[in-house]
């Protein structure tokens, strides 16, 4: 294995391995660091067509970008590390398929946390894929809640816009590659306003694992986690403690 030049106290540590929802990358992420105290070591996948990997083609298929992901992200965390995934919207049924593709490759998953997501076997039934520019552009916004300020920029959205169209199209095609349930707990969370995802589908997540399910909601609407880090990962801490 590759040296990462990590420390020993961040190989001793548990990871928090974050997977971005679509159109963002690992820079949502990072205010976590702070925000964790210390109680895990975060880090994010980075996938091409975001921030550092700006120019590279974005992923439109789910299970592809899991496959070809997995092995930066063992670089990253190394091998035997114990690891918490957490992914909202689509970072969850990405962070979904990496699981049993990082166990095979000898990370110890703990605990899969998803959030602002149906089970993975629910594909959404109004969608954004395909639609013109600004519908697509509105049905986003109405999905999420919010429209990001970038897009309001011609420069920002020229290279925004085709990403997300892409995040969202790997989205709302999404089958998930395996119907076996995985065999780490797992944890969905949702925003109690979330006009997307009904509490029934955040727990459909239940049969999507042959360990605990838990599930909790939170204030807000379905971008809840823009406002409530803090809150999550107490959640995450308090999940994980009951592994323990």
């Amino acid at each position: 294995m590759k040296e990462t030049g990590r420390s020993a106290e961040d190989r001793d540590r548990t990871a928090l391995l974050c997977v971005p929802f679509a159109g963002a990358g690992p820079s949502f992420f990072h205010p976590w660091r702070e925000l964790s105290a210390g109680r895990w070591r975060v880090t994010s996948v980075e996938l091409p067509g975001k921030e550092r990997r700006i120019l590279e083609e974005p992923y439109r298929n789910v299970v592809e970008a899991a496959k070809d992901s997995v092995d930066d992200i063992v670089a990253d965390l190394g091998e035997g590390t114990r690891t918490v995934l957490f992914g909202h919207s689509l970072g969850a049924v990405l962070a979904y398929e990496l699981v049993p593709l990082l166990t095979a490759r000898g990370v110890h998953v703990e605990r899969l946390v998803v959030s602002g997501s149906p089970g993975p076997w629910t594909q959404r039934e109004r969608r954004a894929a395909g639609l013109p520019d600004e519908e697509f552009l509105a049905r986003v916004e109405e999905f999420a809640g919010f429209r990001h300020e970038a897009l309001d920029h011609p420069e920002m959205r020229e290279l925004i816009l085709p990403v997300l169209q892409a995040d969202c199209e790997m989205h709302e095609s999404y089958v998930p590659s395996t119907d076996e349930p995985v065999p780490v707990p797992i944890c969905s969370l949702r925003g109690a306003s979330d006009g997307l995802v009904t509490a029934e589908e955040a727990q459909q997540w239940r049969a999507a694992t042959t360990a605990e399910f838990t599930w909790a909601e939170f204030p807000g609407d379905h971008m809840y986690l823009v406002d409530l880090g803090r809150e999550v990962l107490d959640v995450i801490e308090a999940e994980s403690a009951r592994g323990r």
